[in-house]
């Protein structure tokens, strides 16, 4: 299958100091769920902001749909790729359909107000969540893990081919840990491109289909989640003992 995003030869460093990451390679196609699992202060939240054009990595290129990502305004990026950071905080009471609202920004004018139909896209991704009974709350006063969703919700407004996520499950409990990766899931299979980053083995498992393990700024192993999460590999990466068992339906990382 055509790859939707292609990452070729990326490196990144503020400055001119040390490369953060070097030599980043890895593609992604429709339906892919795509987990980049390190230890803090490998540099995946960098390598996720270069992959949202957030940051420039200094060589290489990222391509999607086989164009160069620099090519791309920033409106049209946004048609593209969906972004939801670790944290997401909002400073004024906008209500819950208020925020999903603003994932039309990119198809609008400037000046020009959503229409009917933005409202009904706006909508549609609420019920696709089933959230559909918050969106006239204050997003301020509903819990992280509605908060979540509601920002999973703002992203489907945008209809991007692309949905990247850092850290989705961070702040979350766990059973709205889960409910996500299991939302992810499902956009995936509606054929969604997902690339996201964690710290647990475990979410990879439940979720994806392709992995990248970062260690000292590179990749140290890419592919299925079987193949890559090793004993030895959570060993180099993470400093620890760990056993990798079958647990009938999935494999489990545990410690």
């Amino acid at each position: 299958m055509k790859p939707i995003m292609e990452i070729k030869g990326c490196s990144f460093a503020y400055d001119d100091n040390e490369n953060i990451f070097e030599d980043i390679n890895f593609s992604v196609s429709s339906g892919d769920i795509f987990c980049i699992l390190g230890a803090n202060g490998t540099g995946k939240t960098t390598l996720i902001k270069c992959l949202t054009g957030l940051m420039s990595p200094h060589s290489g290129e990222i391509n999607i749909d086989g164009q160069d990502m620099n090519s791309f305004s920033r409106a049209d990026l946004a048609k593209k790729i969906g972004y939801i950071p670790q944290i997401h905080n909002s400073t004024f009471p906008f209500t819950v359909l208020d925020v999903v609202l603003m994932g039309r920004s990119p198809h609008l004018d400037m000046f020009e107000s959503p229409s009917e139909k933005d409202y009904e896209i706006a909508l549609k991704s609420l019920k696709s969540l089933n959230i559909e009974y918050m969106k006239d709350k204050p997003y301020t006063e509903i819990s992280g893990g509605e908060q979540q969703l509601v920002f999973i919700a703002r992203v489907l407004t945008q209809e991007p081919s692309i949905l990247i996520l850092d850290e989705p499950t961070s702040h979350l409990d766990f059973g709205n840990q889960i409910r996500t990766l299991n939302i992810i899931k499902q956009l995936a299979s509606n054929g969604l491109s997902v690339i996201m980053s964690s710290h647990f083995p475990d979410h990879a498992f439940i979720s994806a289909n392709k992995v990248a393990l970062m260690d000292g700024k590179k990749f140290l192993a890419i592919g299925e989640p079987e193949d890559v999460i090793t004993t030895d590999n959570m060993k180099r990466i993470y400093g620890i003992d760990v056993k990798v068992m079958d647990i009938g339906k999935r494999m489990a990382c545990i410690p």
